[in-house]
């Protein structure tokens, strides 16, 4: 794809996909007869679908940084180096019709949302506050339950028991429906995540939750407060479980088919754990402090590890062509494009009357 040395992370400013780090991706598949099964069960037009989603994500977050920079926005939480972990799972349920699955995304895992169906400039409108966002200008974290989509809270890991309540929903009513959220390493942490995770393993809900270690919570490095390994975790409450290459879109489609066959079997939840980096800040704000946390080594080998190239590679060398990949790329940035310009007239002509600030407000 394009790189944009204006928004983009430096280390993706000139990338190329490295030989082994492809054969490394494809590995991570055959080495797994039921996730190989899963992928080779994919059919064209899926496969570039799936290229059209970590598209999709990555220029929504790079608009944004454009919004940031030209001063339309002040700040944007951007998921760069993370789209795999979104997309591949999102991707592996049931996106449409009356009995489409729901998902409780992250702000940072707004590819969710538009691969959900929700409308890219109904994302945008967001940010912008106008009263025909979703949220009717109130909050910039996107959700649509029409579309499947449970808008998230900054209390990340109080999501957890939510999702399990729509699932458990789903088994009294007897529908074939999976609930999906993700979790951040730092959000483990909290009570609610573990109350949550037990409610369901108890009841065997068909719910899959994703420990998405992207290396740091906030400011503060997976070192300095994890103990032992997530790997650890799904033995621990007692239900399936696994961990997939979080910048491997593949892998994480095929971790999370599986588990959703597991729900709808009757089984109870998934516990998946994405090993991942963020490419960037907690928000555009303090990129900078970012970096500092870590050594530049850091940011280089993930940074060769980018989901979207790596993808490329893979796809060219399942006989994939150039042009078919660029004609893709140039849909969906002209997408994101015309979706920008139409939530752009909305903060023209399309603010909040300040009398709609009570209304929909419950006590």
């Amino acid at each position: 794809m394009k790189r944009f040395a204006a928004y983009d992370p430096p280390e993706y400013h000139n990338w190329s996909a490295d030989p082994a780090l492809v054969k490394a991706c494809r590995e991570c598949i055959t080495s797994n007869p039921q996730r190989e099964e899963v992928v080779r069960g994919l059919g064209e037009e899926q496969l570039l679908d799936l290229y059209a989603g970590l598209l999709r994500n990555r220029l929504h977050d790079i608009m944004l940084k454009r919004w940031v920079k030209s001063g339309v926005i002040s700040k944007a939480w951007l998921g760069v180096g993370e789209e795999a972990t979104t997309v591949g799972p999102v991707h592996a349920l049931r996106r449409t019709g009356p009995d489409r699955d729901v998902v409780a995304p992250m702000i940072r895992n707004s590819g969710a949302c538009h691969e959900m169906g929700m409308p890219v400039a109904d994302i945008f409108r967001s940010y912008l506050g106008t009263a025909d966002s979703p949220s009717m200008g109130r909050d910039l974290h996107v959700g649509a339950l029409e579309h499947g989509v449970l808008a998230p809270i900054s209390h990340v890991g109080d999501v957890v028991p939510v999702i399990s309540g729509i699932a458990l929903s789903f088994k009294q009513r007897g529908q074939d429906r999976v609930g999906m959220t993700w979790t951040g390493d730092g959000s483990t942490k909290t009570a609610a995540f573990h109350e949550g995770i037990n409610f369901a393993a108890v009841l065997r809900l068909p719910v899959i939750f994703i420990i998405q270690n992207n290396q740091v919570a906030l400011g503060t490095r997976l070192s300095q407060h994890a103990a032992g390994s997530f790997a650890d975790w799904p033995a621990m409450y007692g239900v399936a479980g696994g961990t997939f290459d979080g910048n491997n879109v593949l892998d994480a489609y095929a971790a999370t088919r599986l588990a959703a066959d597991h729900a709808r079997a009757g089984n109870g939840p998934t516990l998946l754990i994405a090993d991942t980096f963020r490419m960037g800040g907690h928000a555009t704000h303090d990129e900078r402090e970012a970096r500092s946390m870590f050594d530049a080594e850091l940011f280089t080998s993930w940074g060769r590890r980018d989901p979207v190239g790596l993808y490329e590679a893979w796809l060219e060398e399942e006989g994939i062509g150039r042009d078919a990949l660029e004609a893709i790329e140039a849909r969906v940035s002209a997408e994101v494009e015309a979706a920008a310009e139409d939530a752009i007239r909305s903060r023209e002509n399309a603010m909040p009357a300040p009398e709609a600030a009570a209304q929909g407000v419950y006590a």
